[in-house]
């Protein structure tokens, strides 16, 4: 493609422009102000390593913060000695880059710095938005194996797009980074509460102990877990006030219309966008409730088979996830009739109807929802337990599938309630079962404010408050992302 001179210079204006540091060897103080997310420590060595040639692909819903993230690792790395000038940033949305390869940006960015196209120099090239440019994948695979000496970042917020595009063209040249939305581990942290917090260890099993964490002050950390329901999920609301009165004119109509207007429709050619947002507010209000096909597909007026599709884009999307049943023994169903669906982030509810209290009649299901935010990003293999068979049933909230026994490793039951660690006999009658069919001798369960171990006949039962587990389980998924690079 060829570029007349007028062009070439706006574009190598507006490149001077969103690269400040060329000149100034520093971030905008807006970005630099900014707290860094706790991601950013397992995301800056997989840049900083030149010497592997895999382009880094940073991927996640909208507005969690992968442009500060990158901001943030430009930060880093011209505090490491990096030259400033070696250094690229393109926002691939940019109108004036409107279907400009790749590499002639990469190209004009070198004749911007007055630098040698041939130049064997190290760069780090950071492309924001990627899935802007239509077939980008098979560009950043070309720049990849054409520049030894260049480290490719792309970053995306059609993350169901990129994702599927990354697997099908970058096998062996992409390395994916997921960056979810804020764990209650990360809110804690960026508020400058962790202080609030200490490790401590309980019993496992007769023989073995897990690390968990207790509080000094148990009604705080509980506002701010509740805080975190209605407003966590997103670094810019966290610290706005201002965005926390109207979180519904950032949220919603930033986030999920932008998704649900635009992304998914040009995505997967969906042309009744009414239709699937008005069965994505169904969700919502409803996160944390047991769906079936037939059930949403009679409430919403939409096709069962059109419903499957949906459900599996809004997955997609990083909005919502499916959690499947299984029965008291931890088997799946043959037949999938019933299911739960979570919000991926609770605080997505309080942006389309209202934020909550501790009272609040859905007080339950958000609470259950956020502790499933927890641990989505680590794609384990986790279940709920429902069976109605006679006279029998019952339901625990979480269960660990070990997929190669297909047996149950753990349970947990989800409260927002004290009564089960006073009277664990009358109240958690369905986790006893469950325990017993399947030969666990421990589970967990949280509260609102107690922890301690009860010692049952059928097994232990270690108590614990729910924004204490979150927690707990927020470190964990940050610690397993860590691990899942080799780092």
């Amino acid at each position: 493609m060829q570029y007349n001179e007028l062009l070439e210079k706006q574009i190598i204006g507006r490149l001077r422009l969103d690269n400040p540091w060329w000149t100034e060897k520093e971030i905008a103080t807006f970005y630099a102000k900014m707290q860094p997310r706790l991601y950013l420590d397992f995301f800056y060595p997989l840049v900083e390593d030149i010497d592997i040639r895999r382009a880094i692909i940073l991927m996640g819903p909208r507005r969690v913060g992968k442009t500060v993230m990158i901001y943030h690792t430009i930060q880093r790395l011209l505090a490491n000695g990096i030259p400033s000038q070696n250094i690229i940033y393109i926002s691939v949305e940019t109108p004036i880059y409107n279907k400009i390869p790749l590499e002639q940006l990469f190209v004009l960015a070198k004749r911007a710095l007055n630098k040698d196209n041939n130049t064997t120099e190290p760069f780090y090239v950071f492309f924001d938005e990627i899935q802007y440019l239509k077939e980008w994948e098979i560009h950043l695979k070309t720049l990849v194996d054409t520049y030894y000496n260049v480290k490719f970042v792309a970053s995306g917020s059609a993350a169901a797009e990129l994702k599927k595009r990354s697997d099908e063209s970058g096998a062996g040249r992409f390395t994916d980074f997921n960056l979810p939305p804020l764990t209650f581990y990360e809110y804690v942290h960026l508020k400058d509460y962790s202080n609030l917090l200490y490790p401590c260890e309980m019993e496992w099993t007769g023989s073995s102990t897990i690390r968990g964490y207790s509080t000094i002050d148990i009604s705080l950390l509980n506002k701010l877990f509740i805080d975190y329901i209605n407003y966590g999920g997103y670094p810019e609301v966290v610290f706005s006030t201002k965005l926390q009165e109207n979180p519904s004119q950032f949220i919603r109509h930033d986030i999920i219309d932008k998704v649900l207007l635009r992304d998914l429709p040009s995505l997967y050619g969906i042309t009744d966008v009414q239709e699937l947002n008005s069965l994505f507010t169904m969700i919502a209000y409803h996160s944390g409730s047991q769906f079936s096909y037939e059930g949403l597909s009679k409430d919403s007026g939409v096709k069962k088979d059109t419903l499957r599709k949906y459900i599996e884009y809004l997955e997609a999307a990083f909005l919502i996830r499916k959690i499947r049943r299984s029965d008291d023994t931890a088997k799946s169903y043959k037949r999938e009739m019933l299911f739960k669906l979570y919000l991926t982030n609770p605080s997505l509810r309080c942006a389309l109807f209202q934020p909550i209290d501790e009272q609040d009649e859905f007080i339950g299901n958000m609470v259950e929802t956020a502790v499933y935010a927890q641990w989505i990003p680590r794609n384990v293999n986790i279940a709920y337990a429902n069976w109605n068979e006679g006279k029998k049933k019952g339901e625990v909230d979480i269960v660990g599938i070990n997929s190669a026994r297909q047996k149950p490793d753990w349970a947990v039951e989800v409260k927002w309630t004290d009564k089960p660690f006073f009277h664990p006999n009358e109240e958690l009658k369905s986790l006893e079962t469950f325990m017993k069919k399947n030969d666990l001798s421990y589970a967990l369960v949280t509260s609102v404010s107690e922890f301690g171990m009860k010692k049952m006949s059928y097994g232990n039962l270690q108590f614990m408050p729910v924004a204490c587990y979150a927690y707990t389980v927020g470190e964990n998924t940050l610690r397993k992302t860590k691990l899942s690079f080799g780092l």
